[in-house]
């Protein structure tokens, strides 16, 4: 027995050498791995500047309010207890609940977060009688600018259900990602590197205290746009509560000065966690406040495609510029009546004069002797149907018609009648506010125009903004007819503009959206008027322009959603904004970069 007995234990004494000497770095590795884990620290997201350094975005403390579940017996009355001090919604906390079940019973749960400084503290003084719960102060996203700028930088909100997995980084407390706008389309740029902390913890994952080293996070990088916050801010007040889009570029390098869409939403509210009333809201408001429409809306451009229809006549040689034709208010076409807006008619007419007073019987007769591809090819290249990618959500190709667009899409021929249509911007033709901008700024320029919103994305070549292949003399035509827009006789023409401002060129339109009948052409005084019609059956109100005209700088585009007439609201509106845009160029030019402007 004592034999057997020493054997045994020098057995035993063997292998606890073995596992203590010899195999002791494969065991102490095991055991870190068990007693050890690494944690991941959120980084500083990247801010968003305007073209002067003024902030759009940036990061503020947050003061939450977080939960261990691991920590309480029974969440279901701490949750109780918290919800008498701090305002928890009945839909809030079922979130809440779904994200105990899913995740790890040590991992913090955020349950409240933006408080303001006397809510904290009075859940700071009760943290004793609260078992889990911890206060924490982080960070939050802040838009200065509010609904100036909600449609371009979007708004950041916490990962959902299903997203929560995707990265370790979307797992900790409060963590937010891009939802919408710049803030999701440059996400990787914006968000930062995690960095990483080794702490102790118990059998059951609880943090006991942080071991060296600890590597920090590394902060996004800024994002600066070519916006002009100030300028932006004053177009969304010239537009009001109208449901409208407005774009400004600058004719020397593209850049977009400003983008804006009416009515806004507060980007701040979606960020602090949007209450269902208001999103319901935001949903059911006819105007569309969420849809960015300066490059989501398509819309009829009306007559302000008139000059695209003129410089694909003029290349054709269909017309010549002193070419007349006589317009008696209608044009007949087989059997059906095309008339022009000015019921009288505008007599005979020159192509300048047309397009200055905007007949569209003129445009009728010329578009009877064209092919709709040649026009769809001339509006193309004026940015017509093209997506820019300037780095907003959304961004729409509008539509360009063609023969083998209605062959492929209604397997049908396409119909004389249907040029007629496109000819005065109706019909099938649809153009966001950016593309007429575009368009504008390529005609006021004679050079292909690309619109930029994000300056730290460089101008790849200088042959970007190659010259227009346009015959300079039919280019110089159409601008001749949009300086006479806005003179005395023009669809556009203010008498109690001053002299001295500067001279501009535009062209009005009015894309109708209802068909307008026979009983109301022929009843007394013409149509009805727009006022007198429900909102959704009003026609949109279209303006485009350049100024100065004799050495244009700006362009603009101002579409108002059933706001009536081209002539009597947007073309007011894009004068005052033409005229503020301007004041840009009489100050010291200001461009601070990201760098300065962080530090």
């Amino acid at each position: 027995m004592a034999g057997l007995q020493g054997v045994a234990f020098t057995g035993l004494g063997l292998r606890l050498y073995y596992l203590s000497v010899v195999e002791s770095e494969k065991y102490k590795l095991r055991a870190d791995r068990n007693r050890i884990s690494v944690r991941l620290i959120a980084p500083e997201r990247g801010e968003i500047y305007d073209r002067n350094g003024e902030i759009l975005a940036t990061n503020v403390q947050d003061l939450r309010v977080l939960l261990v579940p691991e920590q309480t017996e029974d969440v279901g009355p701490t949750l109780a207890k918290v919800q008498s001090i701090v305002d928890l919604s009945d839909r809030r906390l079922s979130q809440i609940e779904r994200r105990i079940k899913r995740q790890r019973k040590f991992v913090p749960v955020t349950l409240a977060q933006g408080l303001d400084w006397e809510t904290f503290s009075r859940v700071n003084v009760q943290i004793p009688e609260l078992p889990g719960i911890q206060t924490d102060a982080g960070l939050s996203r802040l838009y200065p600018g509010g609904n100036a700028i909600a449609h371009l930088v979007g708004y950041m909100a916490s990962p959902d259900e299903d997203d929560i997995y995707k990265s370790p980084l979307y797992q900790l407390p409060g963590f937010k990602i891009g939802r919408q706008g710049l803030e999701r389309r440059y996400e990787d740029l914006l968000r930062g590197g995690s960095g990483t902390r080794r702490v102790e913890v118990n059998a059951v994952g609880r943090e006991i205290r942080e071991l060296p080293p600890r590597e920090e996070a590394t902060r996004g990088n800024n994002l600066q746009l070519t916006l002009d916050m100030k300028l932006q801010q004053f177009v969304m007040r010239q537009l009001g509560e109208e449901a409208a889009g407005a774009v400004v570029m600058d004719l020397q390098d593209g850049d977009v000065l400003a983008l804006a869409s009416s009515p806004g939403y507060d980007p701040n509210e979606f960020s602090r966690g949007i209450s269902n009333t208001n999103w319901q809201a935001l949903l059911k408001d006819p105007r569309t406040p969420l849809l960015n429409k300066s490059v989501t809306g398509m819309y009829p451009p009306g007559s302000t495609i008139k000059m695209i229809i003129a410089l694909a006549a003029l290349e054709q040689g269909i017309i010549k510029s002193e070419s007349e034709f006589y317009c008696n208010g209608r044009h007949r076409l087989g059997n059906n009546t095309f008339h022009c807006w000015r019921r009288q008619g505008h007599g005979k007419l020159n192509l300048v004069d047309a397009i200055a007073k905007s007949c569209d019987v003129y445009f009728y007769k010329i578009a009877e002797q064209m092919d709709i591809d040649d026009i769809a090819e001339m509006a193309r290249r004026f940015g017509l149907g093209e997506i820019f990618n300037v780095g907003v959500d959304g961004e729409k190709e509008g539509l360009v018609p063609d023969r083998e667009w209605k062959q492929v899409i209604q397997n049908q021929r396409w119909q004389l009648g249907e040029t007629l249509n496109v000819a005065i911007g109706q019909g099938a033709m649809l153009a966001t506010p950016l593309q007429l901008a575009v368009m504008t700024a390529r005609l006021a320029s004679t050079r292909k125009i690309t619109p930029r919103l994000v300056a730290n994305e460089a101008l790849p070549t200088d042959s970007y903004f190659e010259p227009m292949d346009i015959n300079p003399f039919h280019l110089q035509t159409v601008c001749q007819a949009m300086e006479k827009v806005m003179e005395q006789g023009g669809t556009a023409f203010d008498l109690r503009r001053p002299k001295s401002a500067a001279k501009l060129a535009g062209k009005t339109g009015t894309a109708q959206v209802r068909r307008i009948s026979i009983a109301e052409r022929q009843q007394e005084g013409g149509v009805v008027d727009n006022k007198d019609l429900p909102w959704q059956a009003r026609d949109h109100a279209l303006f485009v322009g350049y100024a100065p005209a004799e050495n244009p700088k700006i362009a603009v585009s101002v579409i108002v959603q059933h706001g009536g007439g081209g002539s009597s609201v947007a073309a007011p509106l894009a004068r005052s904004i033409i005229d503020e845009a301007l004041k840009l160029y009489e100050q010291p030019t200001v461009t601070a970069s990201v760098d300065e402007a962080s530090s």
